[in-house]
């Protein structure tokens, strides 16, 4: 039976500000965590001993997060319903070295993270974020969210073939941004414009994760505001989505059947092979550590993780208008249709029938429809961290997310009502 809708287009409005606070893994961390911390979660060190009692909790590594929240009287056996997600998107990032240019251009060194739509950074103003380690050994966040750099396309003049043959860009050439003029290159120009705009001392950077991102800000678009456009829906959309189940399933305080839990992952875009990544210890310590911590012994945790399930959730493809050749025949998911469910028989994703049912069971209970998605035959499929997931820890896993156009562009585009319904999908899931 459902149960009346926790979020409506709110939950939308929200999303945005999220969006445009996030520029980089690090930042959506940080966000994520202080909507944790409102919810009376509270940050607990790695290095420390954990306790066991009931309550909210979160361990920040990175660029990654894994909440959970422990209800009064949970069993040491008590199993795990788990959101995860990612926190990467594909992206310019800087190099080690990064100051360089030619012919009176100063540029900035970057490589191509992941697999970007690279038309899609061409010709926009672009602002630079990212994570600064200090000599202190301390680290230190900035967002530079003003155009200061531009990837500049080559003009159809010098290119007459451009829209007959298509764009080719290489990655090393033709993917530089400018971000001004000068005739010589000086090593440590661009870190010590950061460590002044951070207000840093001079010389106090010695290690940098820093990226580009885009400054237009998210807005809805259409007619009648039916859309959103913006930037890192992939996948940041279900990262927000995740922390707003969590805490809502944290109201329900000692009636919770299930640990609900949030782990958002790093590095998802280029393979989770990392320790902030899906295929590393994280979130598998974790969850041994939360049944440790409540006086439980490994026959515990083998009892916990045999009834947890994990809903994978990331944005999958919605069928797009001049190309729907390219999707399946019989799939064709729509934005605003609710989430999809991913199906995959060799195991790109990691839905089964037995996981289709929980998931059916949870969007019944929040009164949300719906979708499956499954790929062309003729084309192949994307993956997921959900496959990683469950064969690293042997948990039941269900892909599922919310179908958008544009993936992997630097601006991505979503229905208005698919980011909350997929909250209020999860909520029912966390609870049970």
């Amino acid at each position: 039976m459902s149960e009346p809708p926790r979020f409506d287009r709110g939950h939308t409005d929200d999303l945005m500000p999220f969006l445009a606070a996030s520029p980089t893994p690090y930042h959506a961390v940080a966000n994520a965590a202080e909507r944790l911390e409102k919810a009376g979660f509270r940050q607990v060190s790695e290095t420390d001993a954990w306790d066991g009692t009931a309550g909210g909790r979160y361990v920040l590594r990175g660029g990654a997060i894994v909440a959970w929240y422990v209800p009064e009287g949970a069993e040491a056996h008590t199993p795990f319903r788990i959101v995860g997600a990612h926190t990467d998107s594909p992206n310019l990032r800087v190099k080690p070295r990064p100051d360089s240019g030619a012919h009176g251009w100063r540029q900035v060194a970057v490589e191509i993270y992941g697999g970007p739509l690279l038309n899609s950074w061409l010709d926009r103003d672009l602002g630079l974020a990212g994570r600064l380690s200090l000599r202190d050994g301390t680290t230190r966040l900035v967002d530079v969210d003003r155009p200061l750099l531009r990837v500049p396309q080559l003009a159809i003049h010098l290119d007459r073939a451009v829209n007959s043959d298509g764009l080719k860009l290489d990655k090393q050439r033709h993917m530089q941004p400018v971000w001004g003029l000068g005739e010589s290159v000086r090593d440590g120009d661009l870190i010590a414009f950061l460590e002044e705009t951070a207000g840093l001392a001079a010389g106090s950077v010695t290690g940098w994760d820093l990226m580009v991102h885009p400054v237009e800000p998210p807005a809805y678009l259409g007619r009648d505001r039916e859309l959103v456009a913006g930037p890192r829906m992939d996948n940041l959309l279900s990262v927000h989505a995740g922390t707003a189940a969590l805490t809502a399933a944290a109201g329900r305080g000692p009636e919770l059947p299930y640990i609900p839990v949030l782990a958002a992952f790093d590095h998802e875009e280029n393979g989770s092979q990392s320790d902030t990544g899906a295929d590393g210890p994280l979130l598998g310590s974790v969850l041994e550590r939360s049944v440790f911590a409540r006086g439980g012994s490994l026959e515990d945790r083998a009892r916990a993780l045999a009834g947890t399930v994990c809903l994978s959730s990331d944005t999958g493809h919605a069928v797009h208008p001049n190309y729907a050749e390219r999707h399946d025949p019989t799939h064709h998911p729509r934005v605003d249709g609710g989430p999809i469910l991913k199906v995959n028989v060799n195991n790109r994703y990691a839905t089964d029938g037995s996981g289709r049912a929980v998931f059916a069971a949870a969007c019944e209970k929040a009164g949300v429809p719906f979708q499956t998605f499954v790929s062309n035959n003729a084309m192949p499929c994307g993956t997921t961290i959900g496959p990683i997931t469950a064969a690293r820890h042997g948990i039941r896993t269900v892909d599922i997310g919310v179908a958008i156009l544009s993936m992997h562009s630097v601006r991505e585009l979503c229905g208005a009502k698919d980011p909350f319904l997929l909250a209020n999908a999860l909520t029912a899931f966390l609870e049970g």
